[in-house]
Formats: C-alpha cells, structure tokens, sequence
C-alpha cells in the first residue's frame, strides 16, 4: 500500500529534479533548454498544489475537522510560491537570469522549509487520520498529479522508491 507521505514526498522530489534542470541550463547558457525545463517545473509544481487543495487538504479536514490548522499554513505558502513561480517565469521570458536566479533562490529556500513542515508533520497526520481510505486517496492524487503521463509516473515512482 502506498501511503500519501510515500507518493507526495516522491513528487517533492521530482519537482526539485525538475527545478535543478532549470539552473543546469542556465549554468550552460542555454535559455532555450532553461525556458522548456521551466515549463515542466512549473507544471510540476501547479498540479502538486492543485492535487493538494482539491483532494488531500479536503479529506484532511473533513476527517480532522481541522480547517484553519495545518491545511491553512500549507495553502498560504502555496500561494507565495505561485507568487514565486510567476515572477520566475516574467524574469525567464523577459532574459534576466539575475532576476530570475533571485526569485529561485527565495523559491528554493520556501519550497525547503514547505517540503520539510508536509513531510514530516502534514503527511504522516493525513496518513494516520486518512486510514485505509489514503489509499484511495492516493489513488486520486496519482491521477490527478500525473494524469496519462507515463514519462511522470516513471520519473514520480523512482522518486517515491528513492525517497
């Protein structure tokens, strides 16, 4: 049984690929391979949030009662990350890798400190609170995170094993 702790820390972890792919091509020079790497990031990231606030962070409360706990903190950092993310992508397109590389510093260090509070803390709770209906849920979050992309759910599964 895949718990959610196990599938969300694996997506977490092809998220940071994903980023790390962004500044090897602009170490390299290549705004092209930066700009397509970011594409994939960002989509990375918004459907991570998306799965988070349409299907965990509702069952989480729903089986906690819980609605201005953790769920709340989780969901504000979410939007200082698409804050973020948007930037990023204006610095991108416009060609300021040093506006960009500003943004994705303070990104890196938010997504950091976010990753550590849900896996150690949100995720084990959504587990234990969530029982045997987190599988389904998991289920769900697969579906919704990684859709028909069998390139994603190769790169997310490794990362779950890895993690």
């Amino acid at each position: 049984m895949t718990q959610i702790r196990d599938f969300l820390t694996g997506d977490h972890r092809y998220c940071d690929a994903l980023f790390a792919a962004v500044e090897a091509a602009l170490a390299d020079e290549d705004k092209a391979r930066a700009a397509a790497a970011f594409s994939a990031f960002n989509e990375a990231m918004l459907a991570h949030f998306a799965a988070e606030e349409s299907l965990l962070f509702p069952a989480f409360e729903a089986a906690t009662g819980m609605c201005e706990g953790p769920t709340a903190v989780m969901r504000g950092e979410h939007r200082q990350m698409r804050d973020l993310l948007a930037s990023a992508a204006a610095a991108l397109a416009a060609g300021n890798s040093d506006d960009y590389l500003g943004d994705a510093e303070t990104l890196l260090i938010l997504m950091q400190q976010h990753n550590v509070k849900e896996e150690n803390i949100l995720y084990p709770m959504c587990d234990r609170q969530l029982g045997v209906g987190g599988e389904t849920l998991v289920g769900a979050l697969r579906e919704s995170i990684i859709g028909a992309s069998p390139v994603n759910a190769a790169e997310i599964s490794s990362s779950e094993a890895a993690a």
